[in-house]
């Protein structure tokens, strides 16, 4: 098991990176997050996970240890390969899916493009418990953030704009700006729609 590469950064896309350990050149799979945060330096240490199948290897890259974890947890489910697995963590922040897991968001995870309702459900099912375990999470992690993005988006409503164009956004924004006031979440979103 290769648990982590450090070395020098060769080629970077939104994909993928190349990454130079010794003269070794790795070419591991990245989600948009881990793309995001990759810093554009000539070091980079990335967590990573080697699946291994009939005709492949295939090293997949993560920012963090947590972002690592929860694509583990994903893959574990039935129905949800690597390639899923990166999709859900290219369009949600681990801590978003986590949030979404613990407060059976069926929506949420449906918004991860090759996710149905099925599966979503199957996600929630099978990884709560895991989730609240491996994270040391209370069942109420989300609700908190729920109360402050039920308000925000009814208020975003009341202004005239629509509901699912501005879930995103006040989503994004709660995770960024997550001991900010209701007024202040509603201000920003305002901003950005």
């Amino acid at each position: 098991m290769i648990s982590h590469l450090k070395g020098k950064l060769v080629e970077k896309s939104p994909l993928y990176v190349i990454l130079d350990c010794n003269g070794v050149g790795y070419t591991v799979n990245i989600s948009l997050h881990t793309y995001a945060k990759i810093p554009d330096s000539e070091l980079l240490k990335l967590e990573t996970l080697l699946i291994v199948k009939e005709d492949s290897h295939t090293l997949y890259g993560f920012y963090d240890k947590i972002e690592r974890e929860v694509f583990k947890l994903l893959i574990s489910v039935s129905g949800v390969g690597p390639s899923i697995a990166r999709t859900m963590l290219s369009s949600m922040a681990p801590k978003q899916i986590q949030e979404a897991i613990v407060s059976n968001n069926v929506a949420s995870i449906q918004s991860a493009k090759g996710i149905g309702a099925k599966t979503a459900q199957r996600i929630i099912l099978d990884l709560k418990d895991k989730i609240i375990k491996t994270f040391d999470l209370s069942e109420d992690f989300g609700t908190q953030n729920n109360t402050i993005k039920d308000e925000a988006l009814s208020a975003l409503e009341v202004l005239g704009y629509n509901r699912r164009q501005s879930e995103k956004t006040v989503q994004k924004l709660i995770l960024e700006h997550a001991d900010d006031s209701l007024e202040n979440i509603i201000k920003l979103a305002l901003k950005n729609l």
